[in-house]
């Protein structure tokens, strides 16, 4: 553009491409009365002066810096005290950047929870479940189990668990089936009270991991009594509790009026 055409002004897409924004930001600016053109055309075009480009070019770097639009104008309008609403601004700014960072932590630890699902390194696991625990658990359950709503449930509660709060829990589970493996001894049967409160009390313990319904819970005496891993551990406490385990679920779910046979995971 020649001289005598930048003393009068450029139009509002020079104006906007200058400043690096668009030709909307400018009309919504113009329409406030935040930046607006000083000349007017006799055909009634508006056309903005050098002074209003500056002015444009200081909107912009405020709004770059993250200050409102209330606070940029206050500023471009020279008012007083613009060291003290920056700096203000940059505390405000300080504790958003906080709050940012724990959400990516918060974020970090559900992507990795979802993955792994404990959070726990392999020693740390080793010393809260026990030394014949596999932290490949972890990674064998996410194959089997990981698009389930019960695998994201479990790893949404896993994400906010301390090791402390895993060895609550991992006590609390050996000492239900210390209990389970006593009342087998004393000759407790299958749909008596004790046997009926005992597997209610794990459901309820379970349900620390995810909701467990009793259904759900047959199932899960299912493999227990099953599978060669769950049926090993706890007929190594006991011989014979896994499947006397599995008899106290199934006459607890019918207690509650559920048919074990048809039971499904649900």
């Amino acid at each position: 553009m020649v001289e005598s055409e930048r003393a009068h002004g450029v139009t509002v897409g020079e104006a906007a491409e200058a400043a690096g924004v668009t030709v909307r930001t400018l009309h919504h600016w113009d329409e406030i009365g935040l930046a607006s053109p000083s000349i007017r055309t006799s055909a009634g075009h508006r056309r903005y002066t050098e002074d209003d480009l500056e002015r444009l070019r200081r909107v912009v770097a405020y709004r770059d810096a993250g200050l409102g639009l209330d606070a940029i104008r206050e500023i471009v309008d020279g008012g007083a005290g613009i060291a003290a609403t920056l700096r203000d601004h940059r505390a405000h700014l300080a504790e958003r950047i906080d709050e940012l960072r724990r959400l990516d932590e918060n974020l970090g630890r559900l992507s990795e929870a979802h993955e792994r699902g404990v959070l726990l390194r392999a020693e740390e696991q080793s010393a809260v479940f026990g030394p014949e625990w596999d932290a490949g658990r972890s990674a064998d359950a996410h194959a089997l189990w990981g698009g389930t709503r019960q695998w994201a449930q479990f790893a949404e509660r896993s994400a906010s668990r301390s090791r402390q709060e895993w060895q609550a829990l991992a006590d609390a589970m050996s000492a239900l089936q210390n209990e389970l493996a006593r009342a087998s001894d004393r000759g407790v049967e299958p749909g008596d009270d004790d046997a009926t409160a005992l597997a209610e009390k794990h459901r309820e313990l379970f349900s620390h991991f995810f909701p467990l319904t009793r259904e759900m819970q047959v199932c899960l005496g299912r493999m227990f009594a099953s599978d060669p891993g769950f049926a090993g551990h706890y007929n190594g406490i006991r011989p014979g509790l896994a499947e006397w385990f599995r008899r106290i679920i199934d006459e607890s779910a019918r207690a509650h009026g559920i048919d074990p046979d048809a039971a499904t995971w649900r």
